[in-house]
């Protein structure tokens, strides 16, 4: 029944990724039917983020009060109606409606299966799980393109994931006897959750405010370097517009083998130590950018920024319970998940910013700043929440 049940939570976390990159490839298409400009495809997904900042915010109330799988059985509905009204959408305010169960739906079943899986099953199960989110990230984009290509219709591509998701979510509910009376996998013995913690309580907890900012640097590292990548190779290092897209990709390729390798990776390291490993592999990626090398180099830095960035987000996410108890890890996670939707959507705009006064050869430059805050604020996670060696012996 274990093995089942993570099937059903792999599945859940494949139809998170699903609709994650259908904007991007589906806009292009769909903006002249609307008759706006190109650039308001930054609104629907401003939206989108409020309202995954708002509902992890709100996971942890959600999660006490309903259990993680009845909130990841209405957060998958809730997404996959969204992603049906996108489909029958005639003018882009109805887009925008549409846009706030999207986001509410998205960011309540992340904090409550990420929150789940720390507690519950061990750490490669959790680099696995996210690698199950690449996977639905890639698959997306060609389902769209196989709409786009056999009826020229974006509309098709939307209907057909938010059928997926609703087979995802008939899945999920069928599977709710299973979520219940697991064992929880932290040591720590105040496993029954008392009341949900206001978001002032939360941040007053030592160490809270280090792993906020962690996980904004993390999540601002990754998105910055998925969404400028192709740019700087064009632009700095002078390579075609196609063979540059075609390089940005393995950026993500790099993530998804990463964190599946990851998983084989934790039956040796703990936490912590994959978080240092990703981060020393990030600093020789950026590094092999920012070096006057060749097209090769700049190939194998991407690889390298995006197999480093596979373990470290996993890593913190199942060392949650660990730092903070696991009668507090919903509602950390909850706090980490806004912190990271914050991070994905002002640190990339910023360099979009700082490149166009300055040059967009900063951009490992960039990438190794957000990197060093990212490292200082972990290390001082680590040691704010260091047990004493009484209570470990114990």
């Amino acid at each position: 029944m274990v093995h089942l049940l993570l099937a059903v939570i792999y599945l859940s976390f494949i139809s998170l990724g699903l609709p994650d990159s259908l904007l991007g490839s589906a806009w292009p298409s769909m903006y002249p039917s609307f008759g706006v400009p190109l650039s308001w495809s930054g609104i629907i997904f401003f939206i989108i983020s409020a309202g995954t900042v708002i509902s992890s915010l709100s996971s942890d109330r959600l999660t006490r009060k309903f259990g993680a799988g009845k909130v990841t059985v209405c957060s998958v509905a809730m997404t996959a109606i969204a992603l049906f009204g996108f489909s029958i959408s005639s003018s882009f305010w109805m887009l925008c409606l549409w846009a706030i169960p999207y986001g509410l739906g998205a960011g309540s079943v992340d904090a409550a299966l990420n929150n789940y899986v720390a507690l519950h099953f061990a750490s490669r199960h959790m680099s696995w799980l996210h690698c199950m989110w690449g996977v639905g990230a890639s698959i997306g984009p060609y389902i769209m393109g196989f709409a786009l290509t056999q009826a020229h219709s974006w509309s098709l591509g939307y209907r057909l994931i938010s059928i997926i998701q609703i087979v995802i979510t008939a899945i999920i509910f069928l599977s709710l006897p299973l979520w219940k009376d697991r064992p929880v996998r932290s040591d720590d013995s105040d496993t029954e959750p008392s009341k949900p913690l206001s978001l002032k309580a939360i941040i007053t907890l030592p160490g809270v405010k280090a792993v906020m900012i962690t996980f904004f640097c993390y999540c601002a590292l990754e998105q910055t370097a998925g969404l400028w990548a192709s740019s700087y190779l064009v632009v700095a290092k002078g390579i075609a517009a196609d063979t540059a897209a075609s390089f940005a990709s393995l950026f993500f390729i790099g993530i998804t083998i990463g964190r599946a390798l990851g998983g084989f990776l934790t039956l040796k390291m703990n936490d912590a130590q994959m978080v240092r490993f990703g981060q020393g592999i990030i600093v020789i990626g950026a590094a092999a950018l920012l070096l006057p090398l060749d097209e090769t180099a700049a190939l194998v830095g991407l690889v390298l920024i995006g197999l480093g960035c596979a373990p470290i987000y996993p890593s913190i996410i199942h060392s949650t319970p660990d730092h903070f108890g696991a009668d507090r890890s919903q509602a950390i996670i909850g706090v980490e998940m806004a912190s990271a939707y914050i991070g994905s959507c002002v640190m990339p705009p910023l360099f979009g910013f700082l490149s166009r006064f300055l040059s967009i050869s900063i951009f490992p430059i960039y990438l190794l700043a957000i990197l060093l805050l990212m490292t200082g604020m972990h290390e001082r996670l680590q040691k704010q929440t260091r047990k004493p060696a009484v209570q470990k012996a114990k």
